[in-house]
């Protein structure tokens, strides 16, 4: 499991057994199960990042205080460090607006680009914004699959056609995505929705 001493405020889902009792900032649910379960219960609550799909540790016992206290960052480390790091992005930062570079093509990659609407230089910022957006949607891809595939392994991994539901998941088939999980639990299924949502580019989701 991953450790949850960084930050207090992520947004989380709590899991007793395969039903969620509680969703929201991590201070909420925290405060929600701690006050509505049973010493017993909370041995078995699972909390799972809402961004991440990973399960997040949580040692319940004193009081709520003790509770996100332990929870919380060493501040002035933490506070120094990103102190610097910021101190470093300031000092190299271009200024906003058009920054000159050289770039080495060949003269025929010259030739269509100077044929281009606008010319070189509008096309190849053309081209550099395209491939941005194709690499964070992507990224976008990538990430909810992971966290999709973390909580599917640590709570569906008995359920049927889990290994069927994995492979929708990474082949990007949503509906099939859907069939594969229709006989679980429904809030188990329904956060796996939820966290593969960006997992499906918007055209495909309406195919």
């Amino acid at each position: 499991m991953s450790t949850s001493n960084e930050q207090t405020h992520y947004y989380c889902t709590a899991f007793l057994g395969v039903e969620a009792v509680a969703s929201g900032s991590l201070q909420h649910v925290v405060t929600t199960v701690k006050g509505a379960l049973s010493e017993s219960e909370l041995v078995r609550v699972l909390i799972f990042d809402d961004s991440t799909g990973k399960p997040i540790d949580v040692d319940y016992h004193g009081t709520a205080d003790d509770v996100f206290s332990r929870l919380a960052a060493p501040s002035g480390e933490s506070s120094a460090t990103e102190a610097n790091s910021q101190t470093t992005r300031r000092a190299g930062r271009p200024k906003l607006g058009v920054v000159s570079g050289e770039v080495t093509l060949l003269p025929r990659q010259w030739e269509w680009l100077k044929a281009q609407p606008g010319g070189a230089s509008v096309t190849l910022r053309k081209l550099v914004d395209e491939a941005r957006r194709a690499g964070e949607q992507q990224s976008t891809i990538r990430k909810s699959q992971e966290a999709a595939y973390v909580f599917m392994t640590a709570m569906a991994g008995d359920f049927s056609h889990y290994e069927e539901a994995l492979r929708a998941l990474y082949a990007g088939n949503a509906e099939r995505l859907d069939q594969y999980t229709q006989d679980w639990a429904p809030d188990i299924r329904n956060y796996v929705k939820r966290l593969a949502a960006g997992a499906f580019p918007e055209d495909e989701k309406k195919n």
